[in-house]
């Protein structure tokens, strides 16, 4: 069973090289290895995750012990965050497929599209199965090679500005990476995990607070907590609609990840347990607050993913087995319904023209499939009852009660008044783009929606999106179907708004749904194996003993 470890890691990286040989000349064969190796993929996670409940895995790759070989660990939290990566890559992959053949866009940009995908699937899957910090380490770098590329298909402005922001901020974050590294490998003569668990303590106060504090901010700017988050508002919604959403759904949660493993292996104790606290506490409000300022649909949803990180710092702050098994919880929860969030938002662009709120309206009536899409996750990102959302908030809270400290009932309070205030956000995206009548100037089923190339003046449709030159008066080109200009396709390209969106999208939107249902109905097996994964994490030791025994 241990072989199976590197897979997740090995297929998709296999399956780049195939796929960059096949190129725009082989779509279909590009397709299905793509759909082909993450199918694989989420088969083995379940796998793996099955056979982790029994105890950790790991492989020493070479058959070289730490710390000198890389040692790949899959226990019970990796191989839960494996599996729930997996089916939302999967599904997020479908969805692309639908909008690029949607689109016609079948030249050089979408070629390179499979490859940067698969890699970035390989580097989140590298970086829940690494066992020491170098490989992590690598893991985030194959996720940031991948991440620019994703982010700026097409080499629109818009998106070349958002990536430059998005580099400058991960090469920021990997430097200091780096520093807290040698460090820790000048103080302890490991990065091994293990090795580190035991060697730690003996280091002084003073010298392991700062290797914590500084991969704490590493791991911050990658989860995008307050105050390290502004860059993510700017960086997301300028990218295409599946794009956004294995970044908004998936890469924050990777840094979450990293805490809760680093927090309990190697700093047992929550020495900067009050600290994480704060910072959740600010992240829930702020971003939030700043949810509630927004007009447009994709950045309303960059201030709530700000926002809701901060549930899953505060049971990590927490640091007990309630607060980690909560955190856990919350983590799955918020990676599908987040992700789910920006497909629908994807699919509202390509219905209305625009995300921007006030120029939509009416489509409860108009497109009722897509309103029952984004009314079920908007209703579970708000925690209403019996859903996922309000599962895992509940057991946050709990958690902060039974902690019974000053600052874990100001959090309970806070994040009340988030989950209150996130109600009032959705149900504003509800009533704007689903329960009012149409706007006038909606786009209507057959306008070609203008390509972000041509958005060469910010201040030219400073709302929703590049402005369009006007030639009927209402500020977009003569077409049949009328309307506002003003989206596009996955590579930048022009495209024509649709009454129906294509099957393979709503499909692949509607089972990210069905997943985040799943976790309501399975809410007894899922919170059973999160308590015995906090356990786990808590307890060190089967993760210890599996890595170092001979």
């Amino acid at each position: 069973m241990n072989a199976l470890v590197p897979l997740p890691v090995l297929l998709p990286l296999f399956a780049t090289g195939l796929s960059l040989a096949a190129g725009i000349r082989l779509k279909r064969f590009q397709r299905f290895i793509s759909v082909a190796v993450l199918t694989a993929v989420v088969v083995i996670s379940v796998v793996l995750m099955t056979a982790a409940d029994d105890g950790p895995l790991s492989v020493h790759l070479g058959d070289f012990a730490p710390p000198l070989g890389i040692t790949l660990v899959a226990d019970r939290l990796s191989g839960l965050m494996l599996t729930v990566s997996s089916l939302v890559t999967l599904c997020v992959l479908v969805y692309s497929l639908g909008q690029g053949m949607a689109d016609k866009d079948d030249e050089t940009p979408l070629a390179v599209f499979h490859p940067a995908y698969l890699i970035l699937v390989a580097g989140i899957a590298c970086t829940f199965l690494a066992g020491d910090l170098m490989n992590l380490f690598v893991g985030f770098e194959i996720m940031l090679v991948s991440s620019f590329v994703l982010l700026t298909l097409g080499g629109t402005g818009p998106r070349i500005r958002a990536g430059s922001t998005y580099v400058i901020i991960s090469l920021l974050s990997s430097m200091i990476f780096l520093v807290a590294i040698a460090i820790t490998y000048a103080a302890t003569g490991t990065v091994n995990f293990a090795q580190l668990a035991e060697r730690l303590d003996g280091l002084s106060l003073g010298v392991t607070t700062l290797i914590q504090a500084m991969l704490l901010t590493v791991f911050g700017i990658k989860a995008a907590v307050f105050p390290v988050a502004a860059w993510l508002p700017d960086s997301y919604p300028t990218a295409p609609a599946p794009v956004t959403a294995v970044f908004a759904g998936l890469l924050t949660k990777v840094g979450v990840y990293c805490m809760l493993r680093t927090e309990t292996l190697l700093f047992p104790g929550n020495r900067l347990g009050d600290l994480l606290l704060v910072v959740a506490l600010a992240s829930m409000v702020i971003g939030i607050l700043g949810a509630v300022a927004q007009t447009d649909l994709k950045r309303l949803l960059s201030f709530t993913l700000i926002s809701h990180i901060g549930y899953m710092v505060f049971g990590i702050g927490l640091a007990d087995r309630e607060g980690i098994g909560g955190a856990i919880v919350y983590v799955v929860h918020h990676i599908t319904v987040q992700t789910t969030l920006f497909l629908v938002a994807g699919l509202i662009e390509r219905r209305g023209g625009t995300t921007e709120l006030t120029r939509l309206g009416g489509m409860a009536r108009s497109a009722p499939l897509l309103a029952v899409l984004f009314f079920v996750p908007a209703m579970n990102i708000a925690g209403i009852p019996p859903f996922s959302g309000f599962i895992g908030k509940l057991a946050l809270m709990r958690a902060g009660v039974d902690n019974g400290s000053v600052l874990a009932w100001v959090l309970v309070g806070g994040s009340t008044l988030t989950s209150l205030l996130t109600l009032y956000v959705v149900v504003k995206v509800w009533n704007l783009a689903f329960w009012r009548s149409e706007p006038p100037g909606q786009a209507a089923e057959g306008t070609v929606m203008e390509s972000e190339e041509e958005d060469t003046d910010d201040d030219e449709g400073d709302e929703g999106g590049p402005a369009a030159t006007p030639q009927n008066g209402r500020g977009g080109p003569v077409f049949p179907g009328g309307g506002q200009v003003v989206a596009t396709s996955i590579t930048g390209k022009a495209v024509t708004t649709t009454k129906r969106p294509p099957r393979t999208m709503i499909a692949a939107t509607a089972a990210t749904v069905v997943l985040g249902l799943s976790y309501t109905v399975l809410a007894g097996p899922l919170a059973a194996y999160t308590d015995r994964s906090a356990q786990e994490l808590l307890t060190r030791t089967p993760y210890i003993e599996e890595v170092l025994r001979p």
